[in-house]
């Protein structure tokens, strides 16, 4: 049984001020953000879901991903996409030292910077799995560098127990321009729900006038 809500509680926020859980702005802007890529077919498939609707987005890629699929990491690059680091090896934060943590997120950040070698574009955004990171650990990641970026609404894509109709309710139902920055996956065990439920969301907020902007590194 999964207790975490669709959309973050306010308390949860003000726990980790250090960390960005939504952007505030008067504006209609969402923040699409896709996690645990680069995935042959499904990053590409999504890719070109986001240029349909002429929307930007933010990719916080896994270093061992990058390394097996750089020509996909280029492809989020040059469709204008930002991108951030999801650690090495999707490591859980609560089950690992500070020291393996750390050493693991530079491990990604060594793979991501090769790629990045001859643009001009500077690593800045972390996010980690699963949400999950000891106070001592965002400590360490911030003195690396890095802006923690979180999330206000999550859509379980993931989630095996949910339908994709109900993965689709949990954005549509809770996004808004207060609580913009959402969670997807470009992964297989996420692509049932997030390829149903991606093209809706993108139809149902553009139409709502709502831009999706990525996240500013």
């Amino acid at each position: 049984m999964r207790f975490t809500p669709a959309k973050i509680p306010q308390f949860i926020k003000r726990i980790f001020p250090n960390y960005v859980w939504d952007f505030s702005s008067k504006d209609k802007v969402l923040y699409l953000t896709f996690d645990d890529g680069p995935t042959p077919e499904i990053t590409q498939w999504t890719l070109n879901t986001l240029k349909q609707y002429n929307a930007k987005a933010t990719f916080f890629c896994i270093g061992n991903n990058v390394n097996k699929h750089p020509e996909l990491f280029n492809a989020v690059l040059k469709d204008g996409h930002t991108i951030g680091n999801h650690t090495q090896d999707h490591v859980k934060g609560w089950k690992t030292s500070t020291k393996t943590y750390i050493e693991d997120v530079i491990k990604a950040e060594t793979i991501i910077n090769k790629e990045l070698a001859n643009t001009k574009i500077k690593l800045s955004l972390f996010r980690p799995p699963y949400g999950q990171l000891k106070k001592s650990q965002g400590k360490a990641v911030i003195k690396l560098g890095y802006k923690i970026i979180m999330w206000s609404v999550v859509a379980f894509d993931w989630e095996q127990k949910i339908s994709k109709e109900q993965c689709l309710k949990n954005v549509i139902n809770k996004a808004s321009a207060k609580n913009n920055i959402i969670v997807f996956h470009d992964s297989i065990k996420a692509s049932r729900n997030m390829m149903y439920a991606l093209p809706k969301v993108l139809e149902h907020f553009s139409k709502k006038g709502y831009i999706f902007k990525a996240i500013s590194a």
